[in-house]
């Protein structure tokens, strides 16, 4: 069984939401869904890739047709979370799950220079917390720190060479016009985002 979803003209996390609910629904072998920004498709292909469909990208003017064809089981038949945190090894079970969210591109209120450099300064300390710091999450300005020329990108590389997950929201690289200048992290979407929170011990908010 073959299912198609329309979903130009609706921003993320819409499309990603409507293809879960299809599977769930009526666990088709194949699944189509029709989008018209680059975040979208990239959203959407990620889902179905993790509910192990092997997907391929058909671009025709300004859309995107993401098809997705089922090669394995379901995931979501035992986990009914979308996908966006592993576990943590066996021997690291021990440690914390912190989650810290950047939704800026400074820290403070005041001089703009300064709050820039406290915040590089703040993301080169985060290795101090060590295996506990588990996923950094980055929305509204705080995408632009992971485009080409942010001094924020061989930290943030760095982090990510580490085990860190660093989850960069979609939405706000395509209304930041960054998404092909995105240097370090996954594209995702508020679903994974608050999947994230969720699973996260604790969430620090800057």
């Amino acid at each position: 069984m073959t299912n198609e979803l329309d979903c130009r003209g609706q921003a993320c996390p819409a499309p990603v939401l409507q293809a879960k609910e299809v599977l769930e629904k009526d666990a088709p072998d194949a699944l189509t869904v029709i989008v018209d920004n680059e975040a979208a498709w990239q959203n959407v292909s990620r889902f179905l890739e993790y509910r192990n469909f092997q997907v391929s990208i058909e671009k025709s003017g300004h859309d995107f047709r993401v098809v997705g064809t089922r090669t394995g089981e379901d995931v979501v038949a035992t986990d009914n979370k979308p996908a966006p945190a592993p576990e943590p090894a066996a021997g690291d079970r021990h440690n914390k799950k912190i989650l810290v969210m950047v939704t800026t591109d400074r820290i403070g209120h005041g001089d703009d220079k300064l709050g820039a450099g406290l915040l590089i300064n703040f993301l080169k300390t985060l290795k101090e917390m060590g295996p506990d710091l588990w996923c950094l999450v980055l929305l509204n300005s705080g995408v632009t720190l992971t485009a080409a020329g942010s001094a924020a990108v061989p930290i943030l590389q760095e982090l990510a060479g580490e085990g860190v997950r660093v989850l960069v929201c979609g939405t706000c690289l395509e209304f930041y016009k960054l998404l092909d200048k995105k240097q370090v992290g996954e594209t995702t979407n508020m679903l994974d985002i608050v999947t994230g929170m969720q699973l996260a011990d604790s969430v620090i908010n800057i």
